[in-house]
Formats: structure tokens, C-alpha cells, sequence
């Protein structure tokens, strides 16, 4: 993935769509981006008034550099034809769509989405087994937002602290994003009162490599922020890793030392990606790290 264009993703705040005051709320929130949400969240009755309401949203705007995901009902119910129509007008960043299960329902979506981004939610035993086809599906594919809800219930799997039940399937899911150059957004934590529990995710997540955490309510924003954006020390010493490579490239060296550790460009390219997206946090927010 090219460095240049990193975007923050540490925070993804699903919105209901039905709820108008939410929406409007988001609008001040802190999170990198938000994804209005016409599936879960709405009752089977709600359906067309919530789709009407975040139509409107879109076309107010005032939302600021927060990336915009509209995540609409599964193609094969009867609203997400009617999602994708009303939607893809209003141009957000991408539409998320759930519960896609192999290649062959992504390229069915992604035919309609113009020239939006897609987004697939990676929810069943299914999708990740297919996580590579999926991942090649097409090139409106920009990234997997995991799904663990769903799939520790098909996988008969028990919620515990450390996900261990989960861990090979949020792998896999890792992997193939990574393989493909797309992002990857872990799940959302359920217990809002938790915040100990839901930090302790927020590391495990990052240290999978997941780019940032998909969240239920604004009580999360700040810390999956916090735990997701590059600590102070990883930055000054993504910094030290670049001046001594330059250094060793001026005088003609292949590979340079630091601290005793050789330094080679695979350590380079991953300071140059810290350093990218801290400029591009910074740029957002306009907080410097440590600030």
C-alpha cells in the first residue's frame, strides 16, 4: 500500500440511520469516520424512512474530513436494491455491504456502485475462507470490516476476553487485506460500561495489524484514537530510522546501523508508513501526537 495515501481509520462509528439526532450528533464527533447504517440498527419498518433520512444526510453534508461508509442492506433482502440506488447518488466515501460470502456477490455489488469504493463485512465461516477471492473480486474493494457477532454465533464460538476462538479467522482476514493492499477494521466491542475490556481489544487488534475499530457508541471514540495512532516514541524512533538510512545512503552503504540493530529497507518503508500516517492524523485533526 502506498504510504501518500493513508487514511485515518482508528475510529468508525456506526450511526443508525433511523436516528436522526445520532446523525446529527456525529457531525461533532471526534471519530475518523462514520458508517450510516441502514441494515442492523433499523427495524424491518424503518427501513424506507431511514434510507430517506441518511439520502438527506448525504446531501447536507457537514460531516468535515470523516470518512463517510453508508452500509446498506444485504442485496438478496428486499431494501438493498433500493439502498444501492438511493444511496450511490449521494457519493460517500464507499458502501459497506454485508455479509458478503464469496467473490461472486462482491462483483454483483460492485457493478452498482459506480464509482463509490466497496466495503465488505466479513461475518460468516464463509467469507473467511473465501477472504483472498474476495479480496481479488474487484477493484472497488477498498477494504473488510470484520463481523465477529455473527460469526462467533455460526461458528458456535463463545465470547471471551482475548478472542482466542476468533483469532485465526481476524488472521486470515488480516492476511488477505494485507495481500491485496486494503484496509481492515476490526469489529465492534458490545459492552459500552467496559472500557478496561474494550481497550484491552483495541491493543490486540492493533497488534494484529487491524488499522482501526469499527465502534457502537461516542464513549469509544477516544481511546480506540489513542490505542490506534502512533505512540510518541514509535514516531521519534521512525524518525531516527530514516535519518540513519540517509545517512548510511550517503555514504554509499547498502544497509545502516542503529543502536547495534542492522536497519534495512523494510524497516525503512515501515517508519516512512508511521510517519505518513501520523501526518495524516495530524492532518485531520490538527493535533500534533502528545498534544
Amino acid at each position: 500500500m502506498n504510504s501518500a495515501g493513508l487514511r485515518p481509520r482508528r475510529s468508525l462509528l456506526y450511526v443508525p440511520g433511523a436516528n436522526a439526532r445520532a446523525i446529527e450528533k456525529a457531525r461533532s464527533l471526534a471519530c475518523d469516520g462514520v458508517i450510516l447504517d441502514l441494515e442492523d440498527s433499523v427495524a424491518p419498518d424503518g427501513k424506507d424512512a431511514a434510507r430517506a433520512q441518511v439520502v438527506a444526510a448525504l446531501a447536507a453534508g457537514g460531516l468535515g474530513g470523516r470518512e463517510i461508509i453508508v452500509r446498506v442492506n444485504g442485496l438478496g433482502s428486499p431494501w438493498g436494491a433500493e439502498d444501492l440506488a438511493a444511496i450511490v447518488p449521494g457519493a460517500p466515501d464507499a458502501i459497506l455491504l454485508p455479509k458478503v460470502e464469496d467473490a461472486d456477490d462482491l462483483r454483483e455489488a460492485a457493478a452498482d456502485v459506480e464509482t463509490l469504493g466497496a466495503g465488505s463485512g466479513m461475518e460468516t465461516p464463509r467469507a473467511i475462507l473465501a477472504a483472498d477471492a474476495i479480496a481479488r473480486a474487484t477493484p472497488r474493494l477498498a477494504g473488510f470490516v470484520m463481523g465477529t457477532n455473527d460469526l462467533a454465533k455460526e461458528l458456535h464460538a463463545a465470547h471471551v476476553p482475548g478472542r482466542a476462538p476468533l483469532l485465526a479467522s481476524l488472521s486470515l482476514v488480516v492476511l488477505a487485506a494485507r495481500a491485496h493492499g486494503l484496509a481492515v477494521l476490526d469489529s465492534v466491542y458490545a459492552d459500552i460500561r467496559d472500557g478496561e475490556g474494550f481497550e484491552a481489544e483495541c491493543r490486540q487488534g492493533a497488534e494484529l495489524g487491524f488499522d482501526g475499530k469499527t465502534l457502537i457508541h461516542p464513549s469509544q471514540i477516544a481511546i480506540a484514537n489513542r490505542v490506534f495512532r502512533p505512540a510518541p516514541e514509535a514516531i521519534a524512533e521512525a524518525r531516527r530510522i530514516l535519518d540513519a538510512w540517509r545517512e548510511a545512503e550517503a555514504a554509499g552503504r547498502g544497509v545502516a546501523v542503529l543502536d547495534g540493530r542492522m536497519i534495512e529497507r523494510l524497516h525503512v518503508e515501515e517508519a516512512e508508513r508511521v510517519l505518513a500516517l501520523e501526518a495524516a492524523i495530524e492532518r485531520r485533526t490538527g493535533d500534533a501526537a502528545g498534544a
